[in-house]
């Protein structure tokens, strides 16, 4: 068996509880049996290497753990977990990755080699670092990690010419996007989604057995306050801030307020919310990833800020046709071919009929 990789499963159970925490998973094997394991819980609650040796109680003793990120070794809301593996008598501990907080950064596992206990570094660095791609950039850069998502024809179009868009991917695919918001911190799109699909925004996954609590912040970009307020987004579980410009009327904000939705003021450059000010107060909210939804015209801005880390799109296997039907990508794009954003680490995917593709955005 691979103990990392069950570590990783583990730690993929974390994903959209713990932010801005990292999703961690830990394993603990004794005489060839794995005799405990834990994944991250909420913050102020325990980290995975406390949640697996709780579970593995006195066998604990002597075992070896496999643990997706380094153990914490400074005090936060919770006590440092190298002390806990420390004290339970651990003698060896296998780590995917450094954790990447300046806090921890290495130095968390030199205190548990000072204790006599053997470390080893490295299995598996490229999957653990993926599950917590989020946590990386934000702990790293103090900014939301940034993912566009959006669904398109075979021909790049998102709706017909008269803006019909539903459905162009299939159930399949829109049951998996509900997955991807419950693991986000936060859903946004622009104030011209929200008046031609009237979307919900939130998450309805299956989630062991139940119906998935926590839903992602929503957030929607209206620099001229034209969401109506009884739009659906605005009526459904979880939280919504609306980015208005400063020019919307008192009056119009109460109307929003009234509705149980934070208003907050960001400056319009061009008419647009500007969005690296929008991106850092997210930051100083604690808020680790954006799903940006759409429409066009906010991921066009998006793109041409180069603000997207990863994209995720869905291609369905049919063809709209239309020179007025909309684009999946709109602003200014690129002069030349040559100047193209370009994906990395690209995978493909199949969801019924559907293509997905994900890749993260090349940095020159």
């Amino acid at each position: 068996m691979d103990y990392m990789e069950r570590a990783l499963s583990l730690a993929e159970l974390a994903l959209g509880q713990v932010s801005p925490n990292p999703a961690v998973g830990a394993v603990i094997v004794g005489d060839g049996e794995v005799v405990g394991q834990g994944y991250t819980q909420p913050p102020g609650s325990a980290h995975a290497e406390v949640m697996a040796l709780r579970d593995a109680g006195e066998r604990a003793n002597g075992a070896v753990m496999y643990v997706t990120m380094e153990p914490c070794c400074h005090y936060g809301r919770t006590p440092p977990c190298t002390q806990a593996v420390i004290a339970a008598g651990v003698k060896e501990v296998h780590v995917a990755m450094i954790d990447p907080n300046p806090m921890v950064a290495g130095k968390g596992l030199k205190e548990l080699e000072k204790a006599g206990v053997r470390v080893f570094l490295g299995e598996h660095a490229e999957e653990a670092g993926e599950i917590n791609e989020a946590y990386i950039k934000f702990i790293t850069t103090g900014r939301p990690f940034v993912i566009a998502k959006f669904a398109m024809s075979l021909d790049g179009k998102i709706s017909t010419r008269d803006g019909d868009s539903k459905w162009i991917s299939s159930d399949e695919s829109r049951r998996y996007v509900h997955h991807l918001r419950y693991t986000m911190d936060a859903v946004m799109v622009g104030v011209n989604t929200v008046l031609a699909d009237n979307p919900r925004l939130t998450s309805r996954c299956s989630f062991r057995g139940g119906m998935a609590k926590k839903q992602p912040l929503r957030v929607i970009l209206d620099v001229t306050g034209r969401a109506p307020v009884t739009a659906r987004i605005f009526n459904e579980p979880g939280k919504v801030l609306l980015a208005v410009g400063e020019k919307v009327l008192t009056s119009r904000k109460r109307a929003y307020t009234n509705v149980d939705t934070e208003v907050l003021d960001f400056p319009a450059k061009r008419g647009r919310i500007a969005l690296e000010e929008l991106l850092a107060m997210l930051g100083q909210r604690r808020v680790t990833s954006v799903l940006v939804e759409g429409g066009a015209t906010l991921l066009g801005s998006f793109f041409d800020q180069g603000l997207v880390d990863k994209v995720i799109v869905f291609i369905a296997p049919i063809i709209i046709g239309g020179q007025k039907a909309r684009t999946a990508v709109g602003g200014k794009g690129v002069d030349k071919v040559v100047h193209s954003l370009k994906l990395e680490r690209i995978k493909i995917g199949r969801f019924d009929d559907d293509t997905m593709i994900t890749g993260y955005i090349g940095r020159k």
